[in-house]
């Protein structure tokens, strides 16, 4: 069992101020794994402290003494890359497969983007009779989740760190170890005393102090819309920069032009990856009514032959969900589609047969779903979709943004001609056509209810910057 109790603050590990454990569990079995503590304002403020000081060095520091820094910090993630990946899976249940090619890659894929928009980011420009400075915007506060932990520390870490901006975060309670192991790649990197912090705490405690601080320049979060709104209302005091990144209920068009099989069997396995624990997953699958009934049954078969494990084992497979709160609540919300007139065709209540100890939840399709329902609106976060039929391109193109969300959107269709008309027309963030990457070097954040900014590669910068006109 991992003894996580110290805050990492000023380049040191530091008992916190006031003990007040918290136990760290894991999912795939209940048992406990490891022992954090809740900080408190003092905490923070001990932190702020240190993030400040270090800015006035680390504020001034040069584009190559950054690189250098960037540098080292790719080769100590990649010399704790293992530790990284298996402290994943234990503490928020990604398989051990999965961790290691998709969850851990994120934290080596953001500092190797951060780093090669470092070597080329124009900081200084003329415009007219001024010159035009992109500085950093000093000490930056960051809350992030459990779902994709290192992926979220790091997309805001490594750009803020970039920049020449100073840092503390606050990661979430339920999966502490990633950032606990992160917090030593910094060390072994040789960043500079104060220039990260970490300070472990709950959204009530720790969240709340960094939101409000006076001292911290902006705040970037990630996580629901609720506690999203609540993190801007407490920073308007203060009049802090804030960046959002929100829930989702993306929309998956299909077009009956598709090889249906393979598009409908992406549509799931993307729905499912991760437990459905990703706020950009196509929950929401739109296909016409030519093709419905046999999407439904294609999806009804790939949902029932989706396999169930534990995190430790390898194998392609979904995990638990991360916590039993988190359980309770997905399974609330299937019981209610069930009762709105929903007609389950795959998964439903209860545990999957065989893995009683745990969080695990059934692979769950709704077909006959309207898009008023709640199961159609509200974001489950759980391996559940809803299939929804339209008639034609329009009312595609209505229901797909008929939604308080505008995360991402997927088109299917081999008509490029349609697919960039839908596209141009989809209020969100990010649109892929026909499952197409999302690379590291693109914006991720989206529309409406679903945040502001936009986090990674050389767009990742902008939030962490104040721009200064010199004129002569």
């Amino acid at each position: 069992m991992k003894n996580l109790s110290h805050f990492y603050i000023n380049g040191q590990w530091v008992s916190p101020e006031k003990p007040n454990d918290f136990i760290v569990e894991n999912p795939s079995n209940e048992r406990q794994i490891g022992t954090i503590s809740l900080g408190t304002n003092v905490d923070v403020d001990k932190a702020v402290t240190a993030a400040r000081n270090a800015f006035n060095q680390y504020g001034f520091s040069s584009r190559e003494e950054r690189i250098a820094l960037l540098e080292k910090l790719l080769s100590a993630y990649m010399n704790r890359y293992d530790e990284m990946a298996q402290a994943i899976s234990q503490e928020m249940g990604a398989p051990i497969d999965f961790a290691t090619a998709a969850q851990a890659d994120c934290g080596r894929g953001h500092i190797q983007t951060a780093l090669d928009a470092l070597k080329n980011y124009e900081f200084q420009h003329t415009s007219g009779n001024a010159t035009i400075t992109h500085e950093p915007i000093g000490v930056c506060g960051f809350i992030t989740p459990w779902n994709w932990p290192i992926n979220q520390i790091v997309c805001k870490v490594a750009p803020a760190l970039a920049t020449g901006c100073t840092v503390v975060l606050k990661p979430s309670e339920i999966a502490p170890l990633s950032a606990h192991v992160f917090a030593k790649i910094i060390d072994d990197a040789g960043f500079p005393a104060g220039v990260f912090n970490l300070v472990n705490g709950d959204g009530m405690g720790v969240g709340s102090a960094i939101s409000s601080h006076q001292d911290i320049d902006m705040v970037s979060f990630t996580g629901s819309t609720r506690a999203g709104s609540l993190i801007s209302k407490s920073a308007a005091d203060t009049v802090k920069r804030v960046a959002l990144e929100l829930g989702g209920k993306s929309p998956n068009i299909i077009f009956d032009d598709v090889d249906l099989e393979a598009i409908v069997t992406k549509g799931v396995v993307g729905c499912m990856e991760n437990t459905g624990q990703s706020c950009n997953a196509p929950t929401r699958m739109l296909v016409q009514e030519s093709v419905y009934d046999d999407a439904v049954k294609i999806a009804t078969q790939v949902a029932n032959n989706i396999k169930i494990d534990r995190a430790d084992k390898p194998g392609n497979h979904i995990g638990p969900l991360v916590s039993k709160a988190h359980f309770d609540k997905v399974q609330s919300m299937i019981k209610e589609a069930i009762k709105s007139g929903a007609t389950l065709s795959a998964g439903g209540l209860g545990k999957p047969e065989g893995f009683e100890l745990g969080h695990f939840t059934k692979p769950t399709i709704f077909s006959n779903v309207n898009n008023k329902m709640n199961i159609a609106q509200e974001e489950v976060f759980g391996p559940v979709l809803v299939i929804i039929p339209f008639k034609d391109e329009q009312e595609a193109i209505t229901l797909a943004n008929d939604s308080p969300y505008g995360l991402a959107a997927y088109i299917n269709t081999p008509d490029e001609t349609k697919a960039s008309r839908v596209a141009r027309q989809m209020r969100a963030g990010m649109v892929r056509i026909n499952w197409a990457s999302h690379h590291y070097t693109s914006p991720f954040g989206g529309y409406k209810q679903s945040g502001n900014g936009r986090e990674w590669g050389t767009y990742g910068f902008d939030d962490y910057l104040e721009i200064k006109a010199t004129s002569r």
